[in-house]
């Protein structure tokens, strides 16, 4: 038995990443498509043998056969999106950050109840045996107890891109910076106690932002992000150093890869490397919400997790002025 699911938007990332991703998945059916604009739900139909095209999102969510719908509209539109895709009856994966506030994120998670569907946020990358392999080294101890983790997701600069527009939601800690957060949030188990952070903001879009986190369990965080690798390049910097009592776990892997991928543990003086094989991060998405839709097996991001990351870049943004 396979999802029908419903794409609603034509967003770059629906076409490169998640529409390649459900080709790829189990029990996942590309039924229909959704967009402003006719030519280009046409072009998507063509090219990936969607069912049905729509002009307009709510031409698809009033279709009955629609199951599931995949939301990459931008960022500031997601919560009223959303909401009427889940009053529609229609699972929801979303685009990450799931909403601009916290309090969006809790309006979308109370209407996914109350009409009896499941909503879950669209982190590619968690779903990756590559982060999941690391969980369970620093779960397993051979590091000790973490005292500090660093991470950064630097981009190139761009010249026009709605990132750069404050009313549509960007800036580089909405589209970076949730990368960070959500993996420092992944390997710390405990509360944000006091946060520091200070940021380039331009046009009342941060494009550099560094911030430090310290935790309630004596642990602390720092993270990188922007858009600063100058305009229109294909520039990126990405990096990962997690330091615990008894050793360390460095990672030059970029943010969402597949493929051959590792890392290095250095412990008790000796090292070793973890060589993790990891398929499309996309495909490993739908395959978890399709498993939840037909067996009622639980989102891997969970409403819980969805609303401490959106608490804690809430705070960033507080702290930095946005």
């Amino acid at each position: 038995m396979a999802v029908k699911w419903g794409v609603l938007g034509t967003a770059g990332i629906a076409r490169w990443a998640t529409i390649p991703g459900m080709k790829k998945s189990k029990n996942c059916e590309l039924y229909a498509i959704a967009g402003r604009d006719e030519k280009k739900v046409d072009a998507y139909k063509k090219e990936f043998g969607f069912e049905k095209g729509y002009v307009g999102y709510d031409a698809l969510l009033a279709d009955p056969n629609v199951q599931a719908v995949y939301i990459p509209l931008p960022n500031h539109i997601h919560c009223e999106w959303v909401i009427k895709a889940l009053e529609a009856k229609k699972h929801v994966l979303c685009e990450k950050p799931l909403a601009m506030n916290a309090g969006e994120v809790q309006k979308m998670f109370d209407a996914a109840k109350k009409n009896g569907v499941i909503l879950m946020e669209a982190y590619a990358y968690l779903h990756s045996p590559y982060v999941e392999s690391l969980k369970k080294d620093v779960q397993s101890g051979i590091i000790g107890n973490i005292d500090f983790i660093d991470t950064a997701f630097v981009t190139q600069g761009y010249k026009e891109d709605f990132r750069l527009h404050k009313e549509f939601g960007g800036g580089a800690m909405y589209d970076l910076g949730c990368y960070c957060t959500t993996m420092i949030l992944s390997l710390i188990n405990s509360d944000v106690t006091e946060i520091h952070a200070s940021a380039d903001i331009k046009n009342g879009v941060d494009y550099l932002t560094v911030a430090g986190l310290n935790f309630a369990n004596g642990a602390r965080a720092s993270f990188t992000v922007g858009m600063a690798l100058g305009a229109n390049t294909n520039g990126r910097y990405d990096r990962l150093y997690v330091h615990g009592t008894k050793g360390s776990i460095i990672s030059a892997v970029e943010y969402n890869q597949e493929g051959k991928l590792s890392y290095t543990i250095t412990a008790e003086g000796k090292s070793i490397v973890r060589n993790i094989d990891a398929p499309q991060n996309y495909a490993l998405e739908l395959d978890q919400l399709n498993a939840c839709i037909l067996n009622g097996d639980s989102p891997h991001i969970t409403e819980e997790f969805s609303l401490k990351n959106m608490r804690l870049i809430d705070s960033v943004l507080k702290e930095i002025g946005y």
